[in-house]
């Protein structure tokens, strides 16, 4: 920078800030990395961005600088490169690249932050914290993304200069007052305005950045997920026990303690059958599909041929009413064509200046054109810049912000898209199908993840069930929170098979037979198919994640749906069936409050074991014994 040191100050610092030209009808990446700097020049602060090839700054004392995360150490050799933060499990570079962006110093700013009027912080569902900034000459400023997080030490470094009030008008937006040193009243504090979290719920920071918390200092992630999955009174609960004794069925409300001591009996033969080739022959005169179960049941056996993929799955999505005519079918498409391009034209027609003052949209917007870019570019229909189905994805993708714009849009929703999109070859029936999939698993993408802690814990009760032996390894690895399962679930698989056997699974799931859960199964089954491998090797839980995550496309799908198919017909087929096991598979509904209580959970078990020599469970049970 060449000014002199004694006039100059590096006050705080932190790399992995990524600015955003929102660069709309460019193909170009529009992500340009860079640096955060709180600085002092002559004794005046300012905030700084600058691009990461610049080189040339000085480098006089840091006053405050500090690692992300509470107190771990950050990996920065760690380089997500062009994955989705969640995809990212086993790419680990050595030496860090960055191609530089043509005349990307032209981005970089410094404001004086006597002329911070506002802040405004946010994170997207699943993804990275963003920061919009504005001048008291009410011109925001290019939203900064926090790709390695940082967002709380750079505003606790900021404290020292301003004070923080909360807007009366929109609660997520923070005034900015300059601070009076001299002064002993700091104003309110930022904890108590709640801007500090900067995710540090470890299944959130697992998905940011699942190799730099595996290795960046974390060898224990396991604790911090299992912390993260279980009550609060159940972790004081925890610490009165003897730590080497196990934990006790009252340790987690609602979970019993499942034992190796359930028998579960031999494994049932089970075949799959050929996909749906005729489907006239399910109609009626005016077009009603005549037995939609015996459909689905088909579709669950074999899948659907793929001609007639582009009808069947508007029927397993909801588009069309399993009971609807032709005729209606064709009033449904007018108004489902109408609805959409309505909800098209509001965020076509906002002109720039409107975007500007929303940040909201901008993200999403960004997002969107990052993600399109890089999803599924080797089939071709997204292949080549060019391509009609990259405008097609993109803006089906914008348009679902407009249906749903508090979940709006969030990395991995091209990823569920994508296949929809090239079998419909439609933009409006892909749409409506993919709301269709939403509807199944909005959950996944909503920020507070309680869904995907939820079927974590379900995974960890299943396979505890099928096979205790794995469990314990896994456990001695560190590994049985199974957080290496996240993207699994998060997506359905689908960086797991090639594109045309995800075509075939989705299928299968969308019929939710034989059980909702259906997909746990699915990951059970690929679970057990590498017992072999894992048991008895020197795995620790870094190799354990590097080897999951390199069964990428090396899964025979066939196998993998008969055996889940087999695991669930084995379970229930178990006449002693552990009651959380039956409710993650469907066959009984959750407890009642008198069952939750404690006093009541030790009758149940008796219940349980007096009805041991019972008959065998149905599949269809109504509720738990």
């Amino acid at each position: 920078m060449g000014e002199n040191v004694e006039d100059y100050k590096l006050i705080f610092e932190k790399e992995g800030v990524y600015l955003h030209t929102n660069a709309k009808r460019s193909i170009q990446e529009t992500s340009i990395p860079g640096f955060i700097r709180i600085v002092e020049r002559a004794g005046q602060p300012a905030l700084e961005w600058s691009p990461l090839e610049d080189e040339g700054r000085s480098a006089p004392a840091v006053l405050y600088s500090k690692k992300d995360g509470e107190g771990g150490e950050e990996d920065t050799n760690f380089d997500p490169g062009y994955e989705p933060d969640w995809a990212v499990i086993s790419t680990v570079k050595k030496d860090r690249e960055h191609a530089p962006m043509k005349d990307s110093g032209q981005w970089a700013f410094s404001l004086p932050l006597s002329e911070l009027y506002s802040l405004r912080r946010a994170r997207f569902s699943l993804g990275r914290n963003f920061m919009v900034l504005t001048s008291r000459g009410g011109h925001p400023l290019p939203p900064l993304h926090f790709h390695r997080g940082g967002t709380r030490e750079l505003l606790r470094a900021l404290h020292r200069y301003i004070v923080l009030d909360q807007s009366p008008v929109d609660g997520r937006l923070f005034l900015v007052y300059p601070r009076d040193s001299s002064s002993a009243d700091f104003g309110p504090s930022f904890d108590k305005l709640h801007i500090l979290d900067d995710g540090s719920d470890i299944v959130t920071r697992f998905i940011h950045d699942p190799y730099a918390t595996t290795f960046g200092g974390f060898s224990k992630v396991t604790n911090f997920f299992r912390a993260a999955l279980r009550p609060p009174e159940a972790a004081v609960m925890r610490g009165a026990q003897d730590p080497g004794l196990p934990s006790q069925p009252d340790d987690e409300p609602g979970f019993e303690l499942i034992t190796c001591g359930v028998e579960l009996g031999p494994r049932p033969k089970v075949t799959r059958g050929q996909a749906l080739v005729q489907w006239e022959e399910f109609l009626d005169s005016e077009g009603r599909v005549k037995d939609p179960e015996k459909v689905k049941d088909l579709v669950f056996r074999g899948g659907v041929t793929p001609n007639l993929r582009k009808e069947v799955w508007k029927f397993l999505l909801g588009f069309y009413p399993w009971k609807s005519t032709s005729k209606e079918r064709e009033e449904i498409l007018r108004f489902k064509t109408d609805e959409y391009f309505r909800m098209k034209v509001q965020w076509k027609s906002v002109s720039e200046e409107q975007e500007m003052r929303n940040s909201l949209l901008r993200g999403y917007r960004s997002l969107i054109e990052r993600d399109v870019n890089r999803t599924d570019r080797n089939n071709t229909f997204f292949s080549g810049n060019d391509n009609p189905g990259l405008t097609l994805l993109h803006d089906v993708l914008m348009t679902y912000c407009m249906y749903n714009f508090d979940l709006g849009y969030v990395q991995g929703m091209s990823d569920l898209l994508s296949p929809i999109l090239f079998v419909t070859q439609n933009e409006v029936e892909s749409f409506w199908c993919l709301t269709g999939f939403m509807d199944l698993v909005h959950q996944n993408f909503e920020e507070s993840q309680e869904a995907m802690k939820q079927q974590l814990l379900q995974l960890s009760i299943l396979l505890k069930a099928l096979d205790p032996e794995l469990c314990d390894f896994l456990d001695s690895q560190d590994s049985g929170s199974l957080c290496f399962c996240f993207r699994w679930l998060l997506i359905w698989f689908k960086r797991e098979f090639s594109f045309e056997d995800i075509l075939t699974l989705w299928e299968v799931l969308w019929t939710r037979l034989p059980c909702d859960n259906f997909h746990l199964l699915i990951a059970c089954s690929i679970l057990e198919s590498q017992r072999g491998e894992l048991i008895g090797s020197d795995h620790d839980f870094n190799t354990i994640l590097k080897h999951i995550n390199e069964l990428t496309m090396k899964l025979d799908l066939q196998s993998v749906l008969l055996e889940a198919e087999v695991i669930y017909r084995q379970l229930v087929g178990c006449k002693d069936l552990p009651r959380q096991v039956k409710q993650v598979l469907g066959l009984c509904g959750p407890p009642s409050p008198a069952e939750e209580s404690p006093d009541s959970q030790s009758s149940e078990t008796e219940r349980l074991l007096g009805q041991a020599e019972g008959g065998a469970a149905s599949s269809h049970v109504p509720s738990c014994p």
